[in-house]
């Protein structure tokens, strides 16, 4: 059940981008990898660096879903209380349905080391319930331990090409920086000398945070607390694929691709109840931040084909 933290990479909250001075200066240096709290740092090593371009580099580690049959698998853990309402089944529609969508087809535009693309396909597989088994006030590590203890209870399975996603609800905290240092990261674990697994930590920052990593109060699905969260999903998602030992994808800075295009939206469309949306998923709007595309020189975008 013992785990072993290998890298972390967060997406910082708004209103730390906005008023912590050390995120702008240190994100800007030259020559950093990613720390996992949202801002880069010195790499311990020396990486192969394989400069693609467009403004992210290739570092020579692994990328998810490039061999056929080896497409990203998505498990749900939902930590704390969930309400019966809309907020779980907007979560798996979106998991269920964005493999062929344009906005994962960016990642197709980024390869491994034998220049094999991101294919255009990923999984959800299964979602499950955890009634506060670690408390309400979480560290890093009483994240994996709920995803250690999902897997060795076989509620969920050991998949090298998992990602599990643990989501909390509104009253439960991450100790070591929700909402004043990030919205959420990922993080890949050694479970039991075994495998690496891929773990992504998102929290509802509707009571806590509703300034800071929600994106608007009134939201295309009438849930802003799980709306905002589905964009820091999207996030975490990407950078779960194309960076999930942090050693792949990311630029001199140390952010990876997600990082890129942190809380930009790009275009976006009127919703009928006055929100704004520029992803439709499943027949569901979303309001999703645009993702790095690897591709003519780089630029943000909401999709590619």
């Amino acid at each position: 059940m013992s785990l072993k933290r290998i890298i972390l990479a967060a997406i910082p909250s708004l209103f730390f981008i906005a008023t912590t001075s050390f995120a702008t200066s240190i994100m800007h240096q030259d020559g950093l990898v990613p720390s996992g709290k949202g801002y880069g740092v010195p790499s311990v090593k020396a990486l192969k660096v394989t400069a693609a371009g467009n403004g992210i580099d290739y570092h020579g580690g692994e990328v998810m879903g490039t061999a056929a049959g080896a497409t990203p698998n998505f498990y749900v853990i939902y930590y704390g209380n969930w309400p019966a309402n809309t907020g779980q089944s907007l979560i798996e529609n979106f998991l269920r349905n964005i493999g062929p969508q344009p906005f994962y087809g960016i990642l197709s535009t980024y390869y491994n080391a034998s220049n094999q693309h991101v294919q255009k396909k990923a999984t959800f597989v299964k979602s499950i319930s955890d009634n506060y088994s670690q408390g309400k006030a979480l560290s890093d590590s009483s994240i994996s331990t709920i995803v250690s203890n999902a897997i060795s209870s076989g509620k969920l399975p050991l998949d090298s090409n998992g990602v599990y996603f643990v989501l909390t609800s509104s009253d439960v905290t991450e100790t070591s920086g929700f909402c004043s240092q990030y919205c959420g990261w990922h993080v890949a674990d050694v479970y039991q000398n075994r495998a690496y697994i891929r773990v992504a930590f998102i929290g509802n920052a509707s009571k806590q945070c509703p300034g800071g990593c929600m994106i608007q109060q009134t939201s295309p699905n009438n849930n802003a607390g799980v709306d905002a969260m589905i964009n820091i999903i999207g996030h975490e998602m990407s950078e779960s694929v194309t960076d999930p030992l942090g050693n792949a994808w990311y630029d001199t800075s140390g952010q990876e691709n997600a990082d890129k295009c942190n809380f930009n939206f790009g275009t976006t469309q009127k919703a009928p109840n006055g929100s704004k949306y520029n992803q439709v998923v499943g027949n569901t709007r979303y309001l999703v931040q645009q993702d790095w595309v690897n591709a003519n020189g780089g630029y943000c975008a909401q999709g590619y084909t």
